[in-house]
């Protein structure tokens, strides 16, 4: 049985003109009477009245009203048997104001109640700050690694997602995200080097195999992704984590940048480098963020270990966080060697929003 949750309905009035409080708090008064609720009001001269009502199971519900029209309405409660009194208590609500304001409401909006305090967690943030909430109905995987917090969690409509320390990271519907991150079909791997930094999930090592690559190295310094994702995230990854080496794939459970180093330092090169360690940061402080500090390594290093005609694929970020796209921009002409960029928009289904990727090449010089 699942764990009882705290559910926090929201109901907002917009009324034509100054909203009298006073008049609101006197119309609604049996309402909350009918349900033994106890009342407490707070007036502020500028700045309208805010009224609490609390019943004896410890339901309440804030009525904040505002001079200049808005009327926000809070209700929480706890336990599924309080879910069918909240809704009538709203209904009732609603229905008191419109008979009290009739054509003076311009607005009436009411959400799905935020459940907070669940044993499952079906709230995650997209890049830009909006609050989205998924169809999660089981918590499939969650360890904490060295590294980090991993969880895997199912949804309806996407399958299993991997959320690394609350980032929504792939889903099993999130082929795009991996077909975009290795040129979206326009390039021929047959034959080829390729490196994968992180990947743990496995997506981009499967489908990479699929086309006859000579070699793909693929560098990931956390077993404990690599062991969810072979057990839960089948669908994206196949078969190719079960084991660290296949005829054309090897998994190395390291930190990159050691590796990056020591290839660079022994002279080996790939066709191809694939980064798909983190996003671009959101941050707009590139001096002062370690973000974007570790991400300027990574892009140095991938550069001096890629063929003079290779390319390097990553990811951005959301398409909204123009600012933290163009810095990245401004890091590409900072790097050791002169590069060229081009980009992509493509909807990743899980993200729920449009996300930037980048296909980076090493400018050609004349002789």
């Amino acid at each position: 049985m699942a764990a009882a949750a705290a559910r926090h309905h929201i109901l907002d009035f917009m009324l034509r003109g100054p909203a009298d409080g006073h008049a609101i708090l006197k119309g609604l008064q049996s309402i909350f009477q009918e349900q033994e609720m106890t009342e407490t009001v707070y007036n502020w001269e500028d700045q309208g009245c805010l009224a609490t009502y609390v019943n004896k199971s410890g339901s309440s519900v804030s009525l904040r009203i505002y001079p200049h029209g808005s009327v926000l309405v809070d209700l929480q409660s706890y336990g599924a048997e309080e879910k069918d009194e909240s809704h009538h208590l709203l209904n009732k609500l609603e229905e008191r104001m419109r008979e009290l304001f009739q054509n003076s409401i311009t607005r009436v909006k009411r959400l799905p109640a935020i459940t907070r305090g669940g044993t499952i967690d079906r709230y995650w943030p997209t890049a830009d700050g909006r609050l989205v909430e998924y169809d999660i109905d089981d918590i499939v995987y969650d360890e904490e690694s060295p590294y980090q917090n991993i969880k895997i969690l199912h949804s309806k409509q996407f399958g299993n997602i991997l959320i690394l320390n609350g980032d929504v990271n792939l889903a099993e519907s999130d082929l795009a995200y991996t077909q975009a991150i290795m040129g979206s079909g326009k390039e021929d791997f047959s034959g080829k080097e390729v490196l994968i930094l992180g990947g743990g999930d496995g997506g981009i090592l499967y489908e990479m195999v699929k086309l006859k690559p000579k070699m793909v190295t693929m560098v990931e310094i956390d077993q404990m992704v690599i062991d969810g994702c072979r057990k839960y995230m089948r669908k994206t990854c196949g078969d190719v984590l079960d084991s660290l080496q296949g005829d054309c794939y090897q998994v190395l459970v390291e930190d990159c940048i050691p590796v990056l180093k020591r290839y660079a330092k022994d002279g080996h090169t790939f066709d191809y480098v694939i980064n798909d360690l983190t996003a671009v940061p959101i941050s707009t402080s590139p001096e002062e963020d370690s973000t974007w500090e570790f991400l300027r390594l990574i892009l140095d290093l991938s550069m001096k270990v890629l063929k003079r005609d290779g390319k390097y694929y990553t990811q951005g970020n959301c398409v909204n966080l123009t600012e933290a796209l163009a810095l990245y921009e401004e890091q590409l002409n900072r790097l050791c060697c002169p590069v060229e960029f081009s980009k992509e928009t493509v909807c990743v289904p899980s993200y729920m929003e449009l996300w930037v990727f980048y296909t980076i090449w090493k400018r050609k010089t004349s002789v």
